[in-house]
């Protein structure tokens, strides 16, 4: 069936208007005019605090306009391109009408990624993320699952370009790791895999499994917002317990000869952070403190969230454990327990094509926020 590519055109500027209503572009400009106006005063890093956050604040102001304008240009581009063909005619208008078809394809994806942006107006929903990934139920096998997922992750940021960074590694015993915490350093990277945080399930023949039966395991996953300077989270010194330690590799070989590890405990609550990727203890001490800040931060809000319903009467939890199961035996499955999104493709999956996934969860999340209020 021919492609309509007038009335594609047409829905493309169509959800693009919307965007840009959502986004309202004469605000953010006028945001973005004064922010550049700010991180133009010679004495802005007097304040640290102030000056990261006027930074942080211009780069994402930034990073939206410019998608927007960016993807703009691609529809332009992409009715040119139509235009061309239909012009040309004959063998190579055709060639030409198959490589717009294909564009098209590519454009539709953008563009509706982006208008998912646009339901991310949470209120940490635009910052950078830190992902945590543990081992849950199933030994050996849920440590190799809880690598497996680390990759998944950090492919699905290789493919876009975001820029990560992996702050704390625990390796099993025989494979795998215990637990794993890397930072996605991207404006609404929090908001978008957020809908990711909870228990994933692997079903599969277990490769360390003599007999070769179907092995069950869990991960746990959680995302958190990254902290910024200008967030208020004042942590008395001695609410903390901290441990230094030498840090491992795989098998628990050593990799550092001193003692750079860092084990943050916050007393009142029992969180527990852990980092040893930096080169020294006074950076691990501050990417821990930084990530501890975050889970406070959440905790917090959480808690207020839930009073909120409990005074409203309404304590249902929306998010159950178990979220989304890869099957990989007897048949190939990923579905979101959630969403009922679900894929064949499970290698796919595994090698970062989580976008429709994520999607989906954001969509989901917004609807369960409708039906709630």
């Amino acid at each position: 069936m021919a492609v309509d590519f007038a009335s594609e055109i047409q829905n493309l500027r169509t959800t693009m208007a919307s965007v840009r209503d959502v986004t309202d572009l004469d605000a953010l400009e006028a945001q973005i005019t004064d922010l550049e106006q700010q991180a133009a005063e010679p004495n802005l890093w007097d304040d640290p605090d102030t000056a990261q956050g006027v930074t942080s604040a211009l780069s994402r102001a930034n990073h939206e306009r410019d998608r927007i304008r960016a993807m703009d240009t691609r529809i332009d581009d992409l009715e040119a391109l139509i235009e061309m063909g239909v012009e040309e005619g004959g063998a190579e208008g055709s060639e030409v009408l198959a490589e717009a078809e294909t564009e098209l394809a590519k454009v539709a994806k953008a563009v509706s990624q982006l208008e998912v942006r646009t339901l991310l107006s949470g209120e940490y929903d635009e910052r950078s993320a830190v992902v945590t990934i543990r081992a849950g139920a199933g030994g050996v096998d849920a440590a190799d699952f809880a690598e497996m997922l680390m990759r998944m992750y950090l492919r699905w940021a290789e493919r876009h370009g975001y820029p990560t960074k992996v702050m704390d590694t625990s390796y099993a015993e025989e494979a795998g790791l215990k637990s794993a915490t890397f930072e996605v350093n991207v404006p609404y990277a929090y908001g978008n895999l957020s809908v990711e945080g909870g228990t994933h399930r692997l079903v599969r023949i277990s490769p360390f499994d003599n007999q070769g039966r179907r092995q069950t395991s869990f991960a746990a996953v959680e995302v958190i917002p990254l902290i910024e300077g200008t967030d208020s989270i004042e942590i008395p010194d001695n609410d903390l317990k901290i441990d230094v330690f030498r840090s491992s590799g795989p098998g628990g070989q050593s990799v550092n000869t001193t003692d750079s590890a860092v084990r943050m405990t916050h007393i009142p609550t029992g969180i527990v952070v852990s980092m040893q990727n930096e080169k020294s203890q006074i950076q691990n001490r501050a990417a821990a403190l930084r990530v501890m800040q975050s889970r406070l931060l959440l905790a917090k809000r959480a808690e207020e969230a839930a009073e909120r319903k409990e005074l409203a009467g309404d304590v249902k939890a929306s998010w159950g454990d178990q979220m989304r199961s890869y099957v990989l035996n007897p048949y190939q499955m990923v579905k979101d327990l959630r969403t009922e999104h679900e894929t064949g493709n499970s290698s796919a999956v595994f090698d970062g094509e989580i976008d429709q996934f994520i999607e989906a969860g954001i969509r989901w999340r917004i609807e369960q926020a409708k039906s709630d209020d």
